[in-house]
């Protein structure tokens, strides 16, 4: 049983060198080319994985397992690094996040408890205070926390937005209680193409779908205040329950951004909780000069904020913000054998009293880390280079009669449409999009998303890789007319 973990021994720090040195060496080595895919489809896939089991009676060791994941599991990762991969908010992990990375698994801090992860919980508090005056927030009252990821996030600023209102407004405990009639009627209000993750808070909330109102957008595709306040006046009038609207700032497929102003207007109007999920752009905060996209921000309620998203940190790393850290008491309880009151009154602070999660890992360490090892020189040109690479694939794309595009980005996501010269239908001219992103995965290593505008089937890039250039984006535009006609 030696060599189990990194420890003081000699021949335990020896095997945890080695380990990761022929790691590192391994992971180097499978960036053979600039594509970001080897080509495998699923079939073929399941073919190279499959085993007759993965545990053997007797343990096969290191080498021999090593040499199987460089073997079958190595070589078809995508490799989201490279300029050939766009299709998601998912992109590479800067490389002093892949060096936290590595502190976080091997110290293996759980962020529940001060006990846990005494330095891992100070440098979370206090990379929360940096971040909620980074959005314009008062620090004396913010606060926020780590999650797994934009949809906890969000369903932890609908679940406090939630309690606030009933306890405020209703003058209802919702958290001692549970859900009565009057919750029933509760509505939240958000873009009819906002992110799912507002009709799965709903309904783990149990306040089911029916409580989301989804508002039209308008060519832009954010947005329409109008409609929302129609639709908020129309729910008043039937004795449903305004209590919430979930403003995006940067919508899955367009990049949109909603009027957050006028949302925090109307919200005030109604003593509505405002969120906006920043999930995606969150980001243009960092750009010296796009960051005025996003100066809503600093009026809402709460903001949903994605580290593996524009800013380039590896999965998983989000938060969400408060402007009233005091919110988060509808997640406190205590339990003697975790989060005791008289340590806290001794100022140990026990981060499970505003995390649904209990057991987190360390992720607050890649932003502290990342955040100083860049600066905001560095942050505001990886933002504003993707942003504006965004621009010239819209100039590209709209001035080449072979393309549509839906609508000018405002981020980084650009969705388009092959066409042609129009003497084709809909319906084929959809088949032939499909075409051609399959076959630029399995044929050329390039890994573009394909989504749906208006009922036809658009191809979409999402620019979150500094490293493209415009050159590039030529190239592709190039190659998708050319895989079009064939």
């Amino acid at each position: 049983m030696q060599n189990l973990f990194l420890t003081s021994d000699k021949k335990a720090r020896k095997e945890y060198n080695k380990l990761l040195k022929q790691t590192a060496k391994a992971v180097s080595d499978a960036f053979v080319n600039e594509s970001a895919y080897s080509g495998p489809t699923p079939d073929e896939l399941k073919e190279i994985v499959r085993q007759d089991s993965i545990l053997p009676e007797h343990g096969l060791g290191w080498d021999k397992v090593f040499e199987l994941t460089k073997e079958k599991v190595l070589p078809n990762l995508l490799r989201t690094p490279s300029t050939e991969y766009m299709p998601h908010l998912h992109g590479p992990s800067l490389l002093e996040t892949i060096a936290a990375e590595t502190i976080i698994s091997t110290f293996n801090q759980s962020m529940d408890s001060w006990d846990q992860s005494p330095v891992a919980t100070e440098i979370e508090v206090e990379t929360i205070r940096h971040l909620c005056k980074l959005y314009g927030y008062d620090t004396s009252k913010a606060d926020g926390v780590f999650t797994s990821g934009g949809s906890q996030s969000n369903q932890t600023a609908l679940l406090l937005a939630r309690d606030w209102f009933c306890n405020k407004q209703l003058n209802y405990d919702v958290k001692k209680y549970g859900l009565d009639e009057k919750c029933s009627k509760l509505r939240m209000y958000t873009s009819e193409i906002s992110h799912f993750s507002m009709e799965k808070s709903c309904h783990i909330m149990g306040l089911g779908y029916k409580s989301v109102e989804k508002v039209p957008v308008d060519n832009r595709k954010k947005m329409d205040v109008s409609a929302l306040r129609s639709l908020i006046e129309a729910d008043i009038k039937a004795g449903n329950i305004p209590f919430l609207i979930v403003g995006t700032v940067g919508t899955t497929d367009f990049g949109s951004i909603d009027p957050l102003e006028e949302l925090s207007q109307l919200a005030r109007e109604h003593n509505m909780w405002l969120h906006a999920d920043a999930a995606y752009g969150s980001g243009v905060i960092m750009s010296q000069k796009y960051s005025d996209r996003v100066k809503g921000l600093s009026l809402c309620d709460s903001i949903t904020v994605d580290f593996h998203k524009m800013f380039l940190m590896p999965i998983s790393c989000s938060a969400v913000l408060l402007k009233d850290g005091s919110t988060f008491d509808a997640l406190t309880i205590h339990a003697d054998y975790l989060n005791r009151e008289e340590d806290e009154e001794d100022g140990y602070t026990n981060l499970v009293d505003k995390s649904m999660q209990t057991t987190r890992r360390f992720d607050a360490l890649k932003v502290w880390m990342s955040f100083q090892t860049r600066g905001r020189d560095g942050w505001s040109k990886i933002i504003t280079t993707s942003m504006e690479n965004a621009a010239y694939l819209y100039s590209i794309l709209r001035n080449d009669s072979d393309f549509a595009v839906i609508t000018e980005p405002e981020i980084s996501s650009v969705v388009f449409r092959y066409k042609g010269n129009d003497s084709l239908s809909g319906e084929e001219l959809d088949e032939i999009n499909k075409k051609v992103r399959r076959t630029l995965i399995h044929e050329h290593g390039t890994i573009i998303g394909q989504t749906v505008s208006d009922g036809r089937v658009c191809l979409k890039f999402t620019l979150l890789n500094p490293r493209v250039t415009h050159e590039k984006l030529d190239e592709l535009k190039e190659l998708i007319k050319k895989l079009a006609i064939s």
